[in-house]
């Protein structure tokens, strides 16, 4: 044997001495960590009286392998865990009965709490115990119910324009409520309360709706119940570990329980033995191979020692730009946002939506952007933060609004920074600050409504449902062009199901009424807000109007109303021309019968956002509306709809026309 083959042989020798002292070193301290897991899991206390051990664990305490993922308490002032992104206070943990009693922290710290936002399990690990029920809080209703008991909500209530806040328990009797929740008050929020078994109703009554806040409500949860306790009964320790229940046990981990066997520790030694082997004979094979292949792959070997060796040294070099960006979107310091709004200037406001304020700023490059600034108190401001950047960080289209950047999610503010679209919203002009008479002519509402629905259609493509359509999330550029905005509610539609389940949210006026009865989102949920947006643009009326008569409060209803009484006319706003041009009355009749369309109370008789785009496009040629014109009679006595039935999709492809009357001026 030549020096060259000794060098090799002795390389392979030296390689297998180092795999096998690895390989060793790892079952050391596999069997060491077995016996520190198990200690790591002692039970802990949290506070004077609350004993935590799995599936619940304590941040910074336990390791994360000592309880479920979703079951993690912080233990510093109060026990606190976050249920569906929401923090609640602990009072109490019943091992026994599988169940945790929770409270909202504003429910104790005020006097006067006014919840703000919906309980949802539907991802959570949680269900409601027993004996809760859903006290529902109204807030500045046109109305007080007298057929069942109600609860004062004083520090909420408007007495300035005769509004009124309340909570109660709509049960048999005030079930119905709810479907009118919508039209006679601004917002509706359930918060779930205990109530012990043989309480009744009207002895609630005595009691400040606070103070049964206050009292908080159980969570059962059902997370390895059963292989918990055997465990438990062995021995052992739960814990949860890749996504997995497991048992520690002084030994070593276990699937479900701690061995009983005494002659364990022989059996470990036959089982080290017998991998020693295996590990042996691997590497002898591994020898022989390595040995004919040396020589062969040396340089291309030695080649890739240097390109590791050069990756290694260049990764080893500080990175200016590690962790500017985030889902590919960039990040701004919260400093340089700051200066940019000129220390969030008041008069640099742009608007106030439902998560933040806008305000208009000027970056050190030069470019003018929008900054949104998220509500302090808006419990779900990361989550709205994160859903935002996520979803428009996988979008590319000439009617969304550009993401420009964010600030990291950790910073001292959520901030997100968008391109600056100068000419305000579609509300705004049509009966907002900047409406004017004759400034947005019919052609360029239907071109607004054409781009917005390329976006609403381009979203559903990508598989998104925005929640949140409506003419103040629809903003204009100075040509008056389409940027939709907004997406803080938006959801990513998984491709396999129908429906998505989740918390009521969106805006009075726009959202679908069967979403209402049963919480499933869809796509058609869209389609319906975008229906209320059609009207808005034909009639130049806002979505919800207090002033309205209280059957009208609703535009949409308002819409169907007017629609069954063939009185279309009455609708339109008279600055279009609609008794005076064929071709405006022509297209605002046909847009008309689309939104029609759009407001079905039932889902599966709405159009898909395909259709309702090329129904605008095919208004908007001139090939469509030839089409059409034999269908639309303008005589002063046609009727509207001929043969209508309520609410029936058929309906509204008969001719349509309006009565020669003087048109109402009201918005």
């Amino acid at each position: 044997m030549n020096n060259n083959m000794f060098n090799e042989f002795f390389f392979s020798i030296m390689t297998f001495k180092v795999i096998a002292i690895i390989i060793l070193v790892l079952l050391v301290e596999t069997t060491l960590s077995a016996n520190q897991q198990y200690e790591a899991c002692e039970p802990r206390q949290c506070g004077d009286s609350l004993n935590v051990r799995f599936p619940f664990w304590i941040q910074n305490q336990h390791q994360s392998y000592c309880g479920h993922p979703n079951f993690g308490i912080t233990c510093e002032e109060t026990p606190m865990i976050q249920v569906s992104n929401v923090d609640y206070i602990v009072r109490n943990i019943s091992y026994e009965a599988h169940s945790v009693l929770v409270v909202d922290p504003d429910a104790l710290e005020d006097s006067c709490p006014t919840p703000l936002h919906n309980i949802s399990l539907n991802d959570a690990p949680f269900e409601f115990g027993p004996s809760y029920a859903n006290l529902y809080i109204f807030y500045n209703c046109t109305s007080i119910p007298t057929d069942y008991y109600t609860y004062s909500v004083p520090c909420a209530t408007n007495a300035s324009n005769s509004r009124h806040s309340f909570a109660a328990f709509l049960h048999h009797m005030g079930l119905g409520y709810l479907n009118a929740s919508s039209q006679n008050c601004q917002s509706m929020v359930n918060a779930p309360v205990e109530i012990e078994e043989g309480t009744s109703y009207e002895n609630m009554i005595s009691m400040s709706y606070a103070d049964i806040l206050r009292e908080g409500f159980l969570l059962n949860w059902g997370v390895a119940r059963n292989n918990c306790t055997i465990c438990e009964t062995s021995g052992g320790r739960c814990g949860f570990d890749r996504n997995e229940f497991i048992c520690f046990c002084p030994d070593h981990p276990h699937s479900r329980s701690c061995s009983q066997d005494p002659d364990i520790r022989k059996k470990v030694t036959i089982g080290l033995a017998t991998g020693l082997s295996g590990i042996f004979v691997t590497c002898m094979v591994f020898i022989f191979f390595a040995y004919r292949r040396h020589k062969r792959n040396k340089l291309a070997a030695s080649t890739g020692l240097i390109s590791r060796s050069m990756s290694l040294d260049s990764s080893l070099k500080p990175d200016p730009e590690k962790g500017s960006t985030y889902f590919q979107t960039p990040i701004f310091t919260y400093k340089e946002l700051h200066e940019a709004t000129n220390h969030f200037d008041s008069n640099k406001e742009l608007g106030d939506g439902g998560f933040g304020t806008v305000y208009h700023g000027k970056l050190r490059d030069g470019r003018v952007v929008a900054v949104k600034r998220l509500f302090e108190h808006n419990y779900k401001r990361v989550e709205q933060f994160m859903n935002e950047i996520a979803i428009l960080s996988r979008l590319r289209h000439r009617n969304l609004v550009t993401l420009y950047g964010c600030t990291n999610r950790h910073s001292r503010e959520l901030l997100l920074v968008y391109e600056y679209v100068p000419n305000g919203t579609v509300a705004d002009h049509l009966h907002g600050n900047r409406a004017d008479a004759g400034l947005l002519t019919w052609p360029i509402r239907l071109t607004i409504a054409i781009e917005s629905a390329d976006a609403l259609a381009y979203l559903h493509a990508s598989d998104i449902i925005h929640r949140d359509v409506k003419t103040n999330n629809i903003l204009l550029d100075n040509g008056f062009h389409v940027k939709v905005a907004d997406f803080g509610l938006s959801r990513l539609f998984p491709t396999d199901v129908t429906h998505v389940s989740t918390a009521p949210q969106g805006t009075p006026g726009y959202v679908d009424p069967e979403y209402y009865q049963c919480y499933q989102l869809n796509d058609r949920s869209d389609v319906y807000s975008f229906g209320v947006v059609l009207i808005e643009l034909i009639s130049s009326k806002p979505a919800v109007d207090i002033g309205r008569h209280r059957h009208e409060i609703n535009l949409a209803n308002m819409a169907i109303n007017r629609i069954h009484n063939q009185a279309l006319h009455e609708l339109v706003d008279p600055c279009l021309g609609f008794e005076s041009d064929y071709t405006v009355r022509s297209t605002i009749t046909l847009v008309a019968e689309l939104a029609f369309r759009c407001l079905q109370q039932e889902k599966e008789m709405r159009p898909c956002m395909v259709e309702v785009l090329e129904t605008l496009r095919g208004i908007e040629s001139e090939e469509y509306k030839k089409k059409k014109a034999d269908e639309i009679d303008i005589s002063a006595d046609a009727r509207l709809l001929k043969n209508s039935q309520p609410l029936s999709p058929d309906s509204v492809t008969d001719k349509w026309v309006s009565k020669s009357t003087t048109p109402n001026t009201s918005n």
